[in-house]
């Protein structure tokens, strides 16, 4: 009997998704993509040496029947934080700001609504190690989610927090939007303006914005939420977009080392984050990193989420095959 319950309770989707025969070809996997239920999917993969390839499945619009375009514009979400910590990578190099300096130093007027303001350094902030709630994991956040910065603050300001400056971690987007007011007030002038100028426009990224407000919306991808009919593309949630070609060239600048100035500066960036992220949102899902056993840098986009099934993880497990299926023809 306790054999019979414990099966009921097997992720059976992940298992069959996870054993089924590996595909000899990307596109074919990336195909398959589609009847795991993800709406649509984009693919980009550059591997050293070679031409980039795009593949794409399924739509870009459902309810117009766009096929999925590999060149679309999309959410990237929390994978936004690997420029911004790189920002600070940048303003820490140029003695614009420091990373040993307090949160209370750079926004004194938090000082009396976030706990130990005057002990969270810049630092800690990148790192998640600031102990400050995540605004996201409000009650039913995504349900009504914020369309600007001063209402997520507000989600959070004069609660406790989760842990003492430094002492332990604890993934918080609320960091990242403080790393943006402080960007803000220590330059004068909008944080992805800095990004576009000492990070894209040297890389020369043509289709990376900051905000939806700043793209035809036509050119992004639709995103949807299983269960919920409307297209969540429009919705404003301060997710940066790019495309999976100028985010690859991104990851690879990033891992090669050429978005740095100098070595002084990759050390700083080396310090403090990360060089691969991933990004989740109502209708978007990012997976972006490089593979420095077979160079190369693998962009993946799906426009359907469930926060509540096994979305994500069919997501990371269609990643993982599409990483497999380009060491099998390496070594082939």
């Amino acid at each position: 009997m306790g054999t019979i319950i414990s099966l009921f309770y097997v992720p059976w989707p992940i298992v069959a998704a996870w054993i089924k025969p590996l595909p000899e070809t990307v596109q074919e996997q990336v195909n398959d993509a589609t009847k795991l239920g993800f709406d649509g999917i984009i693919v980009y993969v550059d591997e050293g040496g070679k031409q980039p390839e795009f593949y794409a499945a399924g739509l870009k619009n459902k309810e117009k029947n766009i096929p999925a375009d590999p060149h679309a514009l999309f959410k990237i979400a929390s994978v936004g934080k690997l420029y911004k910590a790189l920002a600070i990578a940048k303003l820490e190099r140029s003695g614009k700001l420091s990373l040993e300096k307090h949160l209370a130093d750079y926004l004194p007027e938090l000082k009396d609504r976030i706990e130990s303001a005057d002990q969270i350094t810049l630092k800690m902030l990148v790192q998640h190690r600031s102990g400050i709630p995540n605004f996201t994991d409000s009650f039913n956040y995504w349900a009504h989610p914020k369309e600007n910065d001063d209402e997520k603050l507000a989600l959070v300001l004069d609660l406790p927090a989760n842990f003492k400056p430094g002492e332990d971690y604890e993934y918080s987007n609320t960091n990242y939007l403080l790393i943006g007011r402080i960007i803000n007030r220590v330059l004068g002038y909008n944080s992805f303006q800095y990004i576009q100028e000492e990070i894209l426009n040297p890389l020369n990224l043509k289709n990376t914005y900051g905000s939806i407000h700043d793209v035809n919306m036509d050119d992004v991808m639709s995103g949807y939420y299983v269960g919920y009919d409307a297209d969540l593309k429009t919705d404003d949630i301060s997710s940066m977009l790019a495309t999976a070609d100028d985010l690859g060239n991104f990851i690879r600048a990033l891992n090669n080392g050429s978005v740095f100035k100098d070595k002084k500066e990759q050390e700083i960036y080396t310090s403090i984050y990360k060089y691969e992220h991933t990004g989740l949102i109502p209708g978007y899902q990012t997976i972006a990193k490089y593979h420095k056993d077979i160079d190369a840098v693998v962009i993946q986009f799906t426009n359907t989420v469930n926060f509540e099934g096994y979305n994500w993880n069919l997501s990371e497990i269609v990643y993982n095959r599409i990483v497999e299926i380009l060491k099998d023809q390496m070594n082939s």
